[in-house]
This record gives structure tokens, C-alpha cells and sequence, in this order.
């Protein structure tokens, strides 16, 4: 890997003296000149990105490649995809694209081809799912599985749940449900909702020592066992046809009670926030079915190919990671806004939230060393056009930089044209507006054409202002399918892999969320026991009233 501290390099003093020369620079004077948006929009495979409503020049963009090529972006990219052990601190290779990639592919970590195995267990999942689908798994009275409970936290559920809200349209006959925070009240509002003779369980844990996971597969496994006994009944041996895991523990899951056949395998190769291509992806392939769960991981496969073979110049990671850079750390812009316009996407920026916020939100160098520049971005969003009459406000007349994401889709699932042009009207106007604004002049001349008298004008006009010159990026996708949908989850992977790289930063390893669950076992004493252990005043003096 790299290992340059990026301020030393040449090209970012280069870019420090540029962004001093056009930071003040209007966008919409830009769009004077020459054809921008043909110069600054990159198409691939039903993908339109627009990122010429940014405060970018052709020399920025040249400059910030040049940036890229210091800070040697390819090398690290053949290190990544060349099974490298990149995760340094944890000792680990990280292969998540390897699970996606073709069945007679060839990828190597410590020098086994892992693909062999990578098939064997996609075809379990395969096998396994059509059994929950096609109603030949049955429950312990011998019906077929109706609902499906996914058990997991962070990656574990974050990704199951956000993909199956995003490919609904493709969901078979299946009720899917999601169990994450160890919150009792959300695991038995679930429970209330099901009947244990039609429910499966899928417990999702790498370690199978997960808190908050164990915490909820143990009160839904009791829930089973009582719900499904009659008196006098012991319904334990029953487990093994409700609950599966994804573990890498086999001897913890089998004590638990499922059966050995319906154990799928993890790889320590598999961080838990990229960790959907996997097995983890089970709950998916069962709610979606296998074969558009094979056009899902087919999609983020084709990403991965024009991500690792295409010029930076026409690399759609590679440059809208070159703009968060050139915020983050030039503008001094803290957070990045994804606005998807489709309902579908609901649970995308908080998806992505932890993806790049796990990831990136470091502040010690791949030498060890405390950073002296910005790292990481603060990720935030919701579905337009419900965003719009929220929290919009602060983009358009805020005092922040927020540079925004637009997904859309050109065609509307369900073929409601008229809703769809009305959604996508609001898509397009809003970067227009963003980046045009609205000055004085123009405010005065509405609030006059209205008939308002000049007293009122005059008082009201300034609060009609919007300074404008705000950055977007439209992402603008033929349709959304299981495949298109895949690509871009791949797209911001491989973004979030250059932003790294760029900050010199390890991006796969995430020790800053190890303290507070250490801290809190030692709390967790305290709160059953009759003493407390030593704690600050403020700490001791909340466990205190908590427990009065």
C-alpha cells in the first residue's frame, strides 16, 4: 500500500493553490463556457452521471488524477482486487468482490483459488432458498415457511434489509422481517406478529458471539419453543427446522440447535459492512429469489470490471471519490447528502452511512500516526421527494457545503407515468435550483409580479435569496433491477475504497466500535449486581438512578 502522508505530495499543494484561484467561482458563469455537461458526464451500462454541477474546471479534474496517481491509486487497486492482505491491522485480505465475480474465475488469497469455494456455498443458498420458496422445507406441523426473520446488526442487517426494501418489487410470496437492536420492545413487537408452525429464523453472526444478535436469536428461540408446545410438549429438537445461521462458528450454532446442514459459511476475508455478496445475502436470494440474486451480484461484478479497467478520466468511483476529496478537504465541506428519488431506496443512505463512516472515519495514517488533514465524511440522507419538505432547507439557503447525490431512474416499475414525470420533475429542478440559486434581482421582480407593494418587497426580498453555486452529482440509472442495483452498491464500494487510499487511511479494519461494547459488559455487571465498579461521577451517578 501507499503509506504517503497526502499533504506532501505535489499535486496537493498544486490543488491548494488552484482551489485559492476558483474557489469563489459561480457555477452557472462555468456553464457559459463551452458544452460542460457533455464534459463533465460519464455514461456506462444504463449508468448517466452528470457531475458538471460541481465547482470543478478541467483543471481541477486533471489535478485531482494527478493526485490520485501520486498517492499510487492503481497499484493499491491491484493489491485490492489481487487478494493482498490490505487489512493490515487485523491481517486480512479483503475479497468481498471476489463473491461476485464469474464461476470459472480465478482469485487467490494466500495462494488458494477461493472461487471453488465461493460456489459451493452460493449453491447451498441456492438450493436452500428454492426449499424456503417453493414450500418443500417445512415447519415442525408440516407447513411451508410463510415469514422469514432476519437476526443481525451492522452489516449483518443493514445490508439484508436495505437490498430487500430495494428490490420489493421483485419479492415472491414471503413476509420478511429484520431484528437488529437488542432493544427487547423491537424483538417483541416482531414476535407478536408471527406464528411459530410458518416462521424461519436466519441468525446472522460471523463470531456467533454478537450481543446484541445472541440476546435476540435466544428470546426468539424461546419464543419458538414455548409458542410451539402444547403442555407437557419439549419442542427444542424442533429448532433445527426454524433457525439457520451464517457463522463461522460451527460448534456455537450446532449448541444453539441447527442442525449442521443448514450452518453457511462466512470468510474472515469478509468484512461485515461489504458482507451482502455473501452467505449474508441469504435472507435476499430467499426474498427475491435465487436468480435474481445471481443478476444482483452479476451487476456489482460488471462495476468491479469498470472500476479495475477503466482510465480515471472515465472511472465513475474513481471520480465521484475524487470530489469528496477536493470538499472534504479543500472546501472544508463535512457531510455528503444521498437523495434517492424512488421509495425503493429508503434504507440506502443509512446503508451507505455506515459503509463510509465505518470505513473511512479514521484518524491515524497506515503508518500509525495521527492525520493532520480531514478523513471520512459525514453521510446522511432520505427518499425525495420527502427530504425535500424536510431538511432541504439547509442545503439550498444553509451556511454549509453539503454536496449531494441525485439517484433516479428513468422508467417507474410500476409504470405510473404520471407520478414518475411529477418525481423525476422534482429531481432534475432541484439541482438546477441548487446550482443557479435565485439573486435579489430576481426575488424583487416575483414578489412585484404578485402585486406586492415596494415596503413589503423590500422587507421580504432578502429572505427570497438563494446564494446558489450548491454541488450535485445526478446519478441517473435506466431502471431499477436487481442487476442496475448491484452495480451501484458496487460503485460506492469501489468509491469508498479510493477515498482511503487517497487519506492513506485503512479502510477495512473498525476498532473505534470495540471500546464502547467492552465498556459496556462491565456496565452491564453493574447494572444486575449489587455493587458498582469505579466509574467517572457522571457514569456512576446514571447507573445509580437508572437502577433506583
Amino acid at each position: 500500500m501507499n503509506k504517503i502522508n497526502p499533504t506532501t505530495t505535489k499535486s496537493w499543494k498544486k490543488l491548494l493553490g488552484h482551489y485559492d484561484a476558483i474557489k469563489s467561482t459561480q457555477m452557472k458563469k462555468l456553464f457559459q463556457e463551452g458544452d460542460r455537461a457533455a464534459e463533465f458526464t460519464l455514461k456506462w451500462e444504463g449508468f448517466y452521471v452528470d457531475y458538471s454541477k460541481n465547482r470543478i474546471t478541467k483543471e481541477t479534474m486533471e489535478s485531482l488524477r494527478d493526485f490520485a496517481k501520486e498517492m499510487k491509486l492503481q497499484e493499491a487497486m491491484a493489491d485490492y482486487f489481487g487478494g493482498q492482505t490490505i487489512n493490515e491491522t487485523e491481517g486480512r485480505a479483503v475479497m468481498h468482490t471476489a463473491l461476485r465475480a464469474p464461476k470459472d474465475a480465478t482469485l487467490k488469497v494466500d495462494g488458494q483459488n477461493i472461487v471453488d469455494e465461493i460456489n459451493e456455498t452460493k449453491q447451498k443458498i441456492k438450493q436452500f432458498s428454492e426449499k424456503i420458496i417453493g414450500g418443500s422445507h417445512k415447519g415442525f406441523t408440516g407447513k411451508a415457511i410463510t415469514d422469514v426473520v432476519n437476526i443481525g446488526i451492522g452489516g449483518s442487517d443493514l445490508g439484508p434489509d436495505m437490498v430487500t426494501k430495494a428490490l420489493a418489487y421483485y419479492q415472491n410470496h414471503l413476509k420478511v422481517h429484520f431484528i437488529s437492536n437488542v432493544d427487547g420492545d423491537h424483538v417483541h413487537e416482531t414476535l407478536k406478529q408471527l406464528d411459530p408452525e410458518t416462521t424461519l429464523f436466519v441468525v446472522v453472526s460471523k463470531s456467533f458471539t454478537t450481543q446484541e444478535t445472541l440476546s435476540n436469536a435466544n428470546t426468539a428461540r424461546d419464543w419458538f419453543i414455548k409458542k410451539a408446545a402444547k403442555p407437557g410438549e419439549d419442542r427444542k429438537k424442533d429448532v433445527a427446522k426454524h433457525f439457520v445461521a451464517v457463522s463461522t462458528n460451527l460448534e456455537a450454532v450446532k449448541d444453539f440447535g441447527i442442525a449442521e446442514e443448514n450452518i453457511f459459511t462466512m470468510w474472515e476475508w469478509v468484512g461485515g459492512r461489504f458482507s451482502i455478496w455473501s452467505a449474508v445475502g441469504l435472507t435476499i436470494a430467499i426474498a427475491i429469489g435465487y436468480d435474481n440474486f445471481e443478476s444482483f451480484l452479476a451487476g456489482a461484478h460488471k462495476m468491479d470490471e469498470h472500476f479495475k479497467n477503466t482510465p480515471f478520466d472515465q472511472n465513475i468511483p474513481v471520480t465521484l471519490a475524487l470530489l469528496t476529496v477536493w470538499y472534504n478537504n479543500f472546501f472544508k465541506a463535512e457531510s455528503e447528502a444521498i437523495i434517492p428519488y424512488t421509495q425503493y431506496l429508503q434504507r440506502l443512505p443509512a446503508y451507505l452511512q455506515q459503509a463510509t463512516m465505518e470505513s473511512n472515519g479514521k484518524s491515524v495514517d497506515q503508518n500509525g500516526k495521527p492525520v493532520d488533514y480531514q478523513t471520512g465524511t459525514i453521510i446522511w440522507g432520505e427518499p425525495g421527494t420527502n427530504s425535500q419538505h424536510a431538511f432541504f432547507q439547509l442545503i439550498h439557503q444553509g451556511t454549509k457545503i453539503i454536496p449531494t447525490d441525485f439517484i433516479g431512474y428513468k422508467e417507474s416499475l410500476h409504470g405510473d407515468e404520471d407520478h414518475h414525470n411529477k418525481l423525476m420533475a422534482n429531481y432534475l429542478a432541484q439541482t438546477e435550483a441548487l446550482m443557479n440559486g435565485k439573486t435579489e434581482e430576481e426575488a424583487r421582480k416575483e414578489l412585484e409580479a404578485d402585486g406586492m407593494d415596494q415596503e413589503k418587497i423590500d422587507q421580504l426580498a432578502p429572505f427570497k435569496v438563494f446564494q446558489g453555486n450548491k454541488p450535485t452529482n445526478s446519478i441517473l440509472i435506466d431502471k431499477l433491477t436487481p442487476e442496475s442495483f448491484g452495480a451501484l452498491i458496487a460503485m460506492y464500494e469501489s468509491k469508498i475504497f479510493v477515498e482511503g487510499i487517497l487519506w492513506n487511511i485503512f479502510s477495512f479494519d473498525q476498532w473505534g466500535v470495540e471500546l464502547g461494547k467492552q465498556l459496556a459488559k462491565n456496565v452491564l455487571k453493574d447494572i444486575n449486581g449489587d455493587r458498582i465498579n469505579n466509574h467517572d461521577s457522571s457514569t456512576t451517578a446514571l447507573i445509580n438512578y437508572f437502577k433506583k
